[in-house]
């Protein structure tokens, strides 16, 4: 089944006269269950692409299908909707509420959803344990190390169940080790729960991870590898 559908879409910001075209007809469909590597230089148009796809910003043309729902003309409380019910983020710069602990960042979400306080607290606690951070709960994000901020952030963004979790340059501001473990937690959660990951990077250890790889470059895809690409342990 289709999570994303891409159909010729384009992106062009313009700055008084002078126009850019970040994207240039791109099509690509992204199936459930996939963990799937958005590659290319800076410039590239990889973070556009993600932006479009969890809905935080809108084609200049072409369409943008979620769970087969053309989003590309949803207003902006309609893509708030959308993306609080169907779509998790990990940021580069984890984006935790420094005031909060671990525990009550991965609730935030669920307190906007509504769940109540038993179910919030078994899905959290679930949450933890597989991000191996249950000894942390209680610890605001400046008493975790990057790597676990980081993997709360993971936990964060599959709190609501989501359809499609999307990670820009999520291993950008950890050092190796911490990388490594945060990906290889990335990949666990995808097979055990099925849950769709799309990633932009350049890291080509973090790419080693995917099991698809889409390159692009000058806004258009150049390559799309569904090749096995993961290693056996020099990854991250």
């Amino acid at each position: 089944m289709e999570v994303t559908k891409i159909e010729n879409v384009t992106r062009v910001f313009k700055i008084g006269q002078v126009e850019t075209h970040a994207l240039r007809g791109v099509n690509l469909s992204i199936e459930s269950g996939e963990f799937t590597a958005l590659v290319g230089p800076s410039g590239s148009g990889k973070t556009t692409l993600l932006q479009l796809i969890g809905c935080l910003d809108q084609p200049t043309s072409g369409q943008v299908y979620i769970n087969g729902k053309d989003v590309s003309k949803l207003n902006r409380n309609q893509r708030a909707d959308m993306r609080r019910g169907t779509i998790g983020f990990i940021f580069q710069f984890f984006a935790l509420i420094p005031t909060l602990t671990a525990y009550e960042n991965i609730e935030m979400p669920l307190l906007l959803n509504g769940l109540g306080a038993s179910e919030r607290r078994e899905r959290i606690m679930h949450l933890l344990e597989s991000v191996d951070l249950t000894d942390r709960a209680h610890h605001r994000p400046d008493q975790l190390s990057g790597g676990e901020q980081q993997r709360v952030a993971v936990a964060r963004a599959l709190a609501t169940k989501p359809a499609l979790v999307l990670a820009d340059e999520p291993t950008a501001n950890l050092d190796t080790p911490n990388g490594k473990q945060v990906m290889e937690t990335m990949t666990r959660l995808n097979q055990e729960t099925g849950v769709t990951f799309v990633f932009a990077t350049h890291d080509p250890r973090v790419i080693s991870y995917a099991r698809r790889v889409v390159t692009l470059r000058d806004g258009v895809i150049v390559e799309n590898s569904t090749e096995e690409l993961v290693g056996s342990g020099d990854k991250a």
